[in-house]
Formats: structure tokens, C-alpha cells, sequence
């Protein structure tokens, strides 16, 4: 029996906001090493199952670039250079950018844990990809979301789909005899997989709609506008709240107060939007223990993270750079990454294939 796809993707937030809250490269490492483990070991045989490990090949990518930039376009400076590039003159106009000059090595770990930060969020995602089904989740979703319906199922699909696409634009041609790698590799398997991924999503999209997923029949206008401007109103609340309580510099009233009163307006919009919209569903996917020890998992991780003091590995979430000195691990948060690693006793392998 597989899980919800629902708790697999709260879990895999949970770890992304982890890695939102510290750039401790020791941290961010074992919170890549623990998505990957419980991606691995509780993944179905899907074509979509080996998500994680593209995420992880584009999360090296991203700090390759984050690097790449920091030494052309400069960034933060430190008292020890590593080398000194040649530097263009800018016109006045581009003051504050230089092409070139001197690396220090702080600016370099900088830009590195920089990267790493973004790496372990797009290894989280890929793990919730690897394990969830799209099309389960999609089922799951509340009615009040039925409205956009397409732009849901391309951009919760598009991801699986290119996965699967890649998988069999690859063996479609392995069985040509066509054996190219490397980079050319990607340049000539590019466009085909990406339309190939966009054209799975948009036919989903449209057999959904043709089955009346996102139809709005009886529905009055001002029901319609009160149930948009609800969930809008909601997501906006959401956004300004979780800024206010990541920057810390920010008004009390901006964070936590802002944030209740999103999502007390998100439920609301969701709530409106499920009471006007009926749709039967078949084998409904519904939640139970281990879905919600799966989801208890990583709130854990989250709690450790956000709620650690200073003694307990508050202090080194936030790694130096200037002056640069070697990370610590942080105790209590990285027991808390580790408790995300239950869904491997709570879930397992899979033995069945549910779509």
C-alpha cells in the first residue's frame, strides 16, 4: 500500500525549508543525504522514480554557476585572494559591477554555500517527485483549485513527465545504435525531451478538462470572485508572513500576525471552494498513521531547525564567511534532519503499483 502523495510532498517541503533556513554546509549536506536515502528506498517502479538524482545532476550545475559568477561578476571580498583576473572597465554607468579582479576565498565559500543552498532545495523537490504520483496528487487536490486546472496539472506533471521523457528518448535511441554522452549528449536530446515532457502534460491537462475537471457549470459570478479572491488573498498573506518572520529586520506585526491571517483566508477560499464544486473519485487516496508519521517526520526537522538556541546549535546554522572559519554541525537541528529519515521504517519499498 503506498502512501498519500499529499505527505510525501509536505515531508519533502519541510526538509526545503530546513535548507531555507541555514546555508551550514555540513547541514544542508546531510539534508541531501537523507532525501536521497528516503527517495531511494521507498521510490515505486516508476518512470518517474529516478527524479532525484536529475534534480541532484541540476543542483551541481547550480553551484558550478553560482561559482562561475561570483568570479566574473565579484561579489563578497575578504582579506585573502586567491587569484587576480584581469578587469575590464566599465562605463560610470555600471558602477558597483566589475568583470574580473581579485577571488578571496571567502567570496568563493560564499558563493558556494550560496549554491548549495539552492542545490539542497532542488534535491528536496526531486525527492517529492520521485515519490509522489502526480496524478494521485492531482486527485487529492482541493476543489477550489479545480478553477485552474490546467496551469495545475502542466506545472505538477511537467517535472515527472521529463523524467520519463528523458528515460525514453534515451533508449529510443540506444536502440539506434546512436551511443553519443558527455555534453553533445545533452544538446542533442534536449529538444526532444522537453517536447516530448510538455506534450504529455498538456494531453493530461486536456483529458481532465474533457472529463469536467475544473468545469465551474451553475456557479455564480460572485461566488466564483469570492472563492478567488479568498485564496488569492490567502497566498498573498502567506508570503508576506513567511518573509516576515525569515527576515529579521521586519516589523513584528509583519510575521506571524500576517501569516495566521493568510491562512486563515486560504481555508477559507479552500473551504468556499470544496462546499460549490462536487467530483466523485475513484479508490480516493485517504490519509492514516503512517501518512501522518511520514508528515510528523519532517515538522520534527522543521521544529529543530527554527526552534534550536544558541547552545544547541542555533548559532551554527549560520556559517562565516568573513572572517572565514570552518563550519560546525549543528547538534539539535541535524538530530532533527535525521528524524526525517522514519518514512524508510514507516513506508519501505513499495510492493505494488498504484497510478
Amino acid at each position: 500500500m503506498t502512501l498519500h502523495p499529499g505527505a510525501w510532498w509536505l515531508w519533502a517541503l519541510s526538509l526545503g525549508a530546513v535548507a531555507g533556513r541555514t546555508n551550514n554546509p555540513l547541514l544542508l549536506a546531510l539534508v541531501v543525504v537523507v532525501a536521497g536515502c528516503v527517495a531511494v528506498s521507498c521510490r515505486q517502479d516508476t518512470p518517474w522514480a529516478s527524479a532525484y538524482g536529475v534534480f541532484l545532476k541540476f543542483g551541481l550545475v547550480v553551484i558550478a554557476i553560482r561559482v562561475l559568477f561570483h568570479v566574473l561578476l565579484g561579489g563578497v571580498t575578504g582579506p585573502t585572494v586567491l587569484l587576480t583576473l584581469p578587469e575590464v572597465p566599465l562605463p560610470d554607468w555600471a558602477r558597483g559591477v566589475r568583470l574580473g579582479g581579485p577571488v578571496s576565498a571567502e567570496g568563493l565559500a560564499f558563493a558556494v554555500y550560496q549554491g548549495l543552498q539552492l542545490a539542497t532545495l532542488l534535491c528536496c523537490v526531486g525527492a517529492a517527485n520521485a515519490l509522489a504520483n502526480a496524478k494521485r496528487l492531482l486527485r487529492s487536490l482541493p476543489a477550489a483549485l479545480y478553477e485552474v486546472s490546467v496551469a495545475v496539472v502542466v506545472a505538477l506533471t511537467v517535472a515527472p513527465q521529463l523524467v520519463a521523457s528523458a528515460r525514453s528518448v534515451r533508449r529510443a535511441r540506444a536502440l539506434r545504435g546512436d551511443a553519443v554522452r558527455g555534453v553533445r549528449a545533452v544538446r542533442v536530446l534536449l529538444a526532444p525531451v522537453l517536447e516530448d515532457a510538455f506534450e504529455r502534460s498538456l494531453v493530461l491537462a486536456a483529458a481532465m478538462d474533457s472529463r469536467g475537471y475544473g468545469r465551474t457549470a451553475g456557479q455564480s459570478r460572485r461566488a466564483r470572485l469570492l472563492t478567488g479572491g479568498l485564496v488569492l488573498g490567502g497566498l498573498a498573506g502567506l508570503c508576506v508572513g513567511a518573509y516576515g518572520l525569515l527576515d529579521g529586520t521586519s516589523s513584528p506585526l509583519v510575521g506571524a500576525p500576517v501569516l495566521a491571517v493568510g491562512s486563515a483566508l486560504a481555508v477559507a477560499g479552500l473551504w468556499s471552494g470544496s462546499r460549490r464544486v462536487r467530483r466523485s473519485r475513484y479508490r480516493p487516496d485517504r490519509w492514516g498513521p503512517r501518512e501522518l508519521l511520514v508528515v510528523a517526520s519532517g515538522l520534527v526537522a522543521v521544529s529543530a531547525a527554527f526552534l534550536a538556541p544558541a547552545d544547541l546549535g542555533g548559532a551554527a546554522l549560520s556559517a562565516s564567511t568573513v572572517p572565514l572559519t570552518a563550519p560546525g554541525l549543528p547538534l539539535l537541528p541535524a538530530l532533527g534532519v535525521l528524524c526525517a529519515l522514519a518514512p524508510v521504517l514507516i513506508a519501505g519499498r513499495p510492493t505494488g503499483k498504484r497510478t
